[in-house]
């Protein structure tokens, strides 16, 4: 059986390090990438099945890849839930009308961010999984 796998795209280590930390107990897999493009490069050609979204980050931001994900039928069904600055409710209209599965904003504890992405996947305990 395959595992779920999911794509933490964030060009700051730390909260890449922290996902991966809250994920560890789970029969998951955990990608990531520093930026928009280089996240279209981890996903080709394995699907992630949720991609966890910083807004701002160089290259390719978040609202550009989101944008890029919901034009291509194929990525469009992936679920995406934003991680958000306080100071980007500027486009927090079009990242609703662009559809994801949740919003978090910065700075955020671990459980706030485990409970988000459970909502979205039925995640098993590593011990669980045969």
């Amino acid at each position: 059986m395959n595992h779920p796998t999911i794509l933490v795209v964030d060009d700051n280590k730390a909260v890449r390090t922290l996902a991966r930390q809250v994920l560890a107990p789970f029969a998951c897999a955990v990608t990531e990438a520093p930026n928009g493009l280089e996240a279209l490069f981890v996903m080709d050609p394995d699907l992630p099945d949720l991609i966890v979204l910083d807004i701002n980050m160089p290259r390719m931001g978040g609202v550009q890849m989101l944008t890029m994900l919901k034009s291509k039928p194929q990525l469009a069904v992936i679920p995406v839930i934003m991680l958000a600055s306080p100071t980007d409710h500027a486009v927090a209209g079009k990242i609703a009308a662009l559809g994801v599965q949740g919003t978090l904003l910065k700075p955020f504890a671990p459980a706030d961010l485990l409970e988000k992405i459970l909502a979205v996947l039925n995640l098993k305990p590593r011990s669980a999984a045969v």
